[in-house]
């Protein structure tokens, strides 16, 4: 006979079954619990797992920050402690960062700069949990204001009290000497040129060579625009004539180069300054194109200067034809259309020219 179980068999495998089933939930808790237990006794070191990301690659390095300056950050990866100079670090991501500082950075860094603000313009800094964070969402929406008032959308003095407030109250972040540089472009916008001369040269105190040729750069390029050519030419010269091994100081130095062909063109040597331009046009790289519009602008600015008003508009007309995704410098194409356009009889262009001018950079176009 086929043995069956009775009642004393069943009530036996239902409390296996319930003894095995109340086993399992308090491995399963008890697992928990010591995972957790092993997060909030390790929580110290990885709360502030921070990551650098340099401008030369796009792998990060993770590890604790140690040490924030206006020279750079010492970031300490497990038993070594590693260096990033301020003009190698291409943004820095923080453990805590909120979602919308996460956003905004990255549409602050891919030039979007009104959509970064509505992510930005959100954040509570004061609610922040870092130092470091507050001052990283303090810059970038800095970063975003400034950038649209120099296109000329945005309140240029608004944005340099801005920036003033922000080198007084984070003097020791590592966005420091890029502040000092935006309030340099935005005086110079301004034309305050002192004034923009006077911040240029805080890049002086820059730990890499790269600004140091940045400030001597700027500093002619204001110069030049004040009205100081031989002071401009005496900058341009000193940057042209710099031995150069980085990819960053080399693309400076070209444009220092454009530079001192303008102020040989407004300095009345304008054979030579056309000649020098030509020579760059010849050598630029199709790829760069921020490099390629301010070389044709500064074509532009030679012939102008050697009172070829025809080859002027010329050169303006690549800018805006070719490069109007560059915001600085198609505004500036636009600027002098609008004054050379009638020198040939041609009103109506200048009236197009002065539309979209008013239409895309409207603090220019006054």
């Amino acid at each position: 006979m086929k043995p069956t179980l009775g009642p004393t068999s069943t009530s036996f495998s239902r409390s296996i079954n319930d003894s095995l089933m109340n086993a399992s939930i308090r491995y399963a808790a008890l697992f928990c619990l010591t995972a957790f237990s092993l997060c909030v006794h390790s929580g110290t070191a990885y709360a502030q797992l921070d990551r650098v990301y340099p401008n030369d690659s796009s792998a990060a390095t993770a590890g604790k920050i140690e040490e924030v300056t206006r020279n750079g950050i010492k970031l300490k990866t497990g038993s070594t402690t590693r260096e990033f100079m301020e003009n190698e670090i291409r943004k820095v991501s923080f453990q805590g960062d909120p979602a919308a500082l996460t956003r905004g950075r990255e549409l602050v860094l891919d030039q979007q700069y009104e959509q970064a603000l509505d992510e930005l313009q959100g954040i509570s800094v004061d609610e922040l949990s870092r130092d470091l964070i507050k001052a990283d969402a303090l810059y970038y929406r800095l970063l975003a204001r400034a950038k649209l008032a120099l296109a000329g959308r945005g309140d240029r003095k608004a944005a340099v009290a801005e920036a003033i407030a922000f080198a007084r109250n984070h003097g020791d972040s590592f966005h420091f000497f890029s502040v000092a540089k935006l309030l340099g472009d935005l005086e110079s916008a301004s034309k305050n040129y002192d004034q923009a001369i006077k911040y240029y040269g805080a890049l002086n105190n820059a730990p890499s060579t790269e600004k140091k040729i940045l400030a001597r750069y700027l500093v002619g390029v204001a110069m030049l625009e004040k009205g100081d050519t031989p002071g401009a030419e005496k900058a341009f010269s000193d940057v042209a004539s710099v031995d150069v091994s980085s990819s960053e100081a080399l693309r400076t130095k070209i444009l220092a180069r454009a530079g001192q062909a303008v102020a040989f063109a407004k300095g009345g040597k304008g054979e030579e300054g056309l000649k020098l331009v030509d020579e760059l046009i010849g050598q630029l790289n199709p790829t760069d194109i921020e490099m390629a519009a301010q070389i044709y602008n500064a074509q532009g600015e030679s012939y102008e200067a050697a009172g070829d008003i025809e080859g002027a508009i010329l050169a303006y007309l690549h800018t805006h034809l070719m490069f109007s995704a560059q915001p600085d410098a198609h505004a500036k194409a636009l600027t002098r259309l609008v004054e050379l356009w009638p020198k040939v009889g041609r009103t109506e262009r200048a009236a197009r020219a002065r539309q979209e001018l008013q239409q895309r950079y409207p603090g220019f176009a006054n």
